[in-house]
């Protein structure tokens, strides 16, 4: 078996956590729009014709080593932890899927040829999604900020059932917390 990349956790006390500012209320029980997504394993995924449970995890964007964040990433309250929350979730990828969940996918605004190099390099074994066209987060209203002068999506994960948000996860921090909040909540739901 490959070796798997970890990455340590930064201090999540140094870093300013998300509030909730209602940003995803009006997520939970929506039909989701049909919006084909490029996939890191090259399809393309459309979340609203799946059947099954779905879990995505919506990130703003990954880093790249050797790659310096945007000015000011860590204070940008949600901003820091995308790798960790990946590795989170592969980590749990197995659970999740003894949970129930059929499908599983990261998602952000990068490109997927940006993505690939994070899915290769993490050892992802599901595809991260590419909204970098904003079609799925303008269509759903998901939250979004600036930086770096990209538009990025606030961290969000979602429990979709056959194209239906069942469960919403806002704000997620610590994000490496995130693959675990979801286990725990399958398990008590």
């Amino acid at each position: 078996m490959a070796e798997t990349s970890t990455v340590a956790a930064p201090d999540w006390s140094a870093i300013p956590a998300p509030v909730d500012d209602g940003g995803c209320a009006h997520l939970e029980g929506l039909r989701l729009p049909f919006v084909p997504l490029a996939a890191t394993d090259g399809s393309l995924v459309d979340l609203a014709a799946l059947s099954g449970r779905t879990v995505v995890y919506a990130y703003p964007r990954t880093g790249r080593p050797g790659v310096e964040n945007p000015h000011g990433w860590d204070m940008i309250p949600g901003a820091r932890g995308c790798t960790p929350q990946s590795c989170s979730f592969r980590d749990h990828f197995a659970e999740l899927k003894g949970l129930g969940v059929d499908h599983l996918f990261g998602l952000s605004t990068q490109t997927s040829d940006y993505q690939r190099e994070a899915a290769e390099r993490l050892h992802l074994p599901f595809a991260i999604l590419s909204d970098d066209e904003l079609a799925l987060s303008r269509a759903i209203d998901l939250p979004l900020f600036e930086a770096g002068g990209e538009t990025l999506t606030k961290r969000v994960t979602l429990v979709i059932d056959d194209g239906v948000v069942s469960r919403v996860f806002y704000p997620v921090f610590p994000p490496d917390r995130s693959a675990q909040d979801v286990v725990d909540w399958l398990r008590s739901a």
